[in-house]
């Protein structure tokens, strides 16, 4: 008996092995609607909008300088020669806060929907415009003429730009155009000012700015003080980048969040200003910018959710051959390998039948339907299989709670690794409890009867 029970041990778990391949058929089949996921969401990118990132307003202020160097002439006599130079010069605002309000909407493209945002946004403050003479001179002496200067603000994407914005610079109103005007990002929008606007001393701004994008919204604190609110009816955000919001509120009606940044805690000033020295260069020699960054993401994400559903896929088959082979043990009915490969199957299906679903209907509707029919059809059929519809039953009890401890996995990545050790634990102490009073050397030969005595 005992090498029988070696022999239909080692064919279970060699089944088991087995039924690891259409598992991994249907994993990298969830692979692969994921990859046309993301293809998706780039062919919606190329076609609108894609994910935004805006720094500035900045003050770019050029100016020629003309300076006089002495070097020395072929015979190695000194002589004076004169050089004219094109420079600008970045003044970031003194005050500047950015009220923004992102409303949601959903873009299909075939079966796939991707999360767009429409952001208004109300950005004001003021700038210490400084004099002529405080320009940044090359040489002691240098003859400073000052250009045109203009507001500069830099965008990721300007297909975006739903209205041409206005900027109101003290009492007037001047028209953005086209072109950051920046060395360092070309994409973007600037505001040509007079000479007589750019006179030294304070002057407030204001103008509003409606961008749609994909995905984030991000902007980089340049001001000497910051103060960035956000605020969208989208209730999953997700808060990156170099700062986190200084407080926010999160509700089923959406969120809110603030930022409050000083030019102390930030370097995005002296990063801009090296950005604009070292472009031409290639990207790769400009530095990052200290940002924020909120993300909208989806709370329920069905291709990762049933990538990682499919990762306990050969546990959820292992649990149920144990079953099965404790049941043949203790109950003494045989049950062929093939009975076992076919609810084998059943289990894998699910995972198959969970992503397709999911893709139409909503995931949790999806993963009712779809563990619904396969504990339908495995408890009828174990019901002719045992002999006993209460077998059945109660096989499809188990299968109902083990898919319930598999969707409190699901949606408890935090603490999957914890419920996952409760349940295997759970299991053992299951197993050997119930087989605590089991003869494994005996198990073919009856229990000896009592003798009567006389």
């Amino acid at each position: 008996m005992q090498k029988k029970l070696l022999f239909k041990a080692l064919i279970v778990g060699m089944l088991m092995l087995l039924l690891g391949v259409p598992l991994a058929m249907i994993q990298s089949t969830i692979s692969e609607r994921i990859a046309y996921r993301e293809e998706a969401a780039s062919s919606i990118a190329a076609d609108s909008v894609g994910e935004q990132h805006i720094y500035g307003p900045v003050l770019v202020m050029p100016y020629s300088e003309v300076y006089s160097v002495e070097e020395k002439d072929k015979d190695g006599k000194p002589e004076m020669k004169r050089y004219r130079k094109q420079s600008q010069h970045l003044v970031f605002p003194n005050e500047l806060e950015v009220l923004s309000n992102l409303g949601t909407e959903r873009r299909h493209r075939g079966i796939h929907q991707v999360l767009m945002f429409n952001g208004a946004h109300k950005i004001n403050g003021d700038f210490i415009v400084p004099a002529a003479t405080e320009l940044p001179h090359t040489e002691n002496g240098s003859q400073i003429t000052p250009e045109r200067p203009f507001i500069a603000l830099a965008v990721a994407d300007v297909r975006g730009v739903r209205d041409i914005p206005r900027l109101v610079w003290g009492t007037r109103s001047v028209e953005f155009e086209q072109g950051s005007g920046l060395r360092s990002s070309r994409q973007g929008l600037h505001a040509t000012l007079s000479m007589e606007e750019a006179a030294p001393g304070p002057v407030k701004f204001s103008f509003n700015l409606n961008l749609a994008g994909m995905n984030s919204q991000g902007f980089v604190p340049l001001a000497r003080n910051n103060r960035f609110v956000m605020s969208s009816p989208w209730p999953h955000p997700q808060f990156s980048g170099r700062f986190l919001p200084e407080q926010y509120s999160l509700d089923a009606k959406g969120f809110q969040a603030v930022w409050r940044i000083s030019s102390l805690a930030s370097e995005a000033q002296a990063q801009l200003r090296l950005r604009e020295q070292s472009a031409g260069q290639g990207e790769n020699a400009l530095p990052a910018l200290d940002t924020i960054q909120a993300a909208f993401i989806e709370p329920v994400n069905v291709y990762s959710m049933a990538d990682r559903a499919t990762k306990y896929g050969l546990l959820f088959v292992a649990l149920t051959f144990a079953a099965f082979f404790l049941f043949e043990v203790m109950k003494r009915l045989p049950i062929h390998p093939v009975q076992y490969l076919l609810v084998g199957l059943a289990l894998a299906l699910f995972f198959l039948l969970l992503v397709s679903l999911s893709e139409h209907y909503d995931f949790v509707a999806s993963y009712i339907a779809a563990s619904a029919a396969c504990i339908v059809l495995i408890g009828y059929y174990l019901a002719h299989v045992l002999h006993d519809w209460k077998r059945g039953l109660g096989f499809g009890g188990a299968l109902c709670a083990l898919y319930g401890i598999l969707f409190g996995l699901l949606n408890s990545e935090n603490n999957a690794l914890m419920l996952g050790a409760i349940l295997l634990f759970a299991v053992l102490a299951t197993i050997m409890v119930a087989t605590r009073k089991v003869d494994w050397y005996n198990l073919n030969n009856p229990a000896p009867m009592p003798v009567e005595q006389t």
